[in-house]
């Protein structure tokens, strides 16, 4: 190789990677790394909700040592964080543009006659995976008003069960026949932009292009809440949300 020939060849290579670096960082071109975080939190003195009872049900009750489960209509962590909350993009995503579902189920396992997650989040057409891991009966019956209802009883023998929803929808009830104690949550989207708390309450939404969004906060008992959020490219900004228990009127 000549010595003219390979300063070709780097000035080229130097030319491609100029031109790269040009299209990731181009004023004026949004890139797809923005993200809203937050944490939810509860103000207020918190009411006493009264424990799961199932001692109607011996296998389950032995699963929780004997004690009643707490219930988790209200999750407080340190500081009155806020579990259970799920926080999504409400508007402002591009018209048009579409997002895959994932491959990787969404899974529901029934254990100790309690749905864990109590409240999740599915893309339209993600697997929505069930589990029995109590050895018992269950019934699996999802509450929605947009997407067909899926109602099925689980006996010990069938250890999973599978569905899927069409269509997207806000959120919505699942619960046992069985165990009237049982109730969970679940909203369906088209896209992947939503989280749900933990006991530390933090909520994480990334990927998301630069531009103002309609962000929207979900807990089973207090309602929703919504806030704008305008983002840069490669940007993040903070939005926090707090509930509290209506005013007796």
């Amino acid at each position: 190789m000549t010595k003219e020939l390979s300063m070709r060849r780097t000035s080229k290579r130097l030319w491609l990677a100029a031109g790269l670096v040009a299209v990731l960082v181009w004023p004026g071109v949004a890139v797809a790394a923005s993200t809203v975080t937050g944490t939810v939190t509860f103000a207020g003195k918190p009411p006493a909700l009264k424990p799961l009872a199932m001692e109607a049900e011996p296998v389950c009750h032995k699963k929780h040592s004997g004690k009643p489960a707490p219930n988790e209509a209200l999750v407080l962590g340190s500081g009155s964080t806020m579990g259970n909350i799920i926080v999504w993009v409400s508007k402002g995503l591009p018209a048009g543009k579409t997002w895959p579902a994932p491959s990787t189920p969404v899974v529901l396992d029934q254990d100790g006659c309690v749905y864990k997650p109590h409240v999740m989040g599915i893309m339209v057409g993600q697997t929505y995976r069930v589990l029995n891991n109590d050895g018992i009966l269950h019934n699996i019956h999802t509450l929605p008003k947009i997407n067909p209802a899926f109602n099925r009883g689980q006996p010990a023998t069938v250890k999973e069960m599978t569905t899927t929803f069409p269509k997207p929808e806000n959120m919505f009830q699942v619960k046992c026949d069985v165990h009237p104690w049982m109730s969970a949550y679940i909203g369906v989207f088209t896209h992947p932009f939503f989280s749900v708390t933990g006991t530390d309450g933090k909520f994480t939404i990334s990927n998301l292009d630069a531009g103002s969004y309609e962000i929207t906060a979900w807990h089973e008992k207090l309602g929703t809440q919504t806030a704008s959020v305008t983002v840069g490219a490669s940007d993040t900004k903070t939005q926090d949300f707090k509930f509290a228990v209506p005013a007796a009127k």
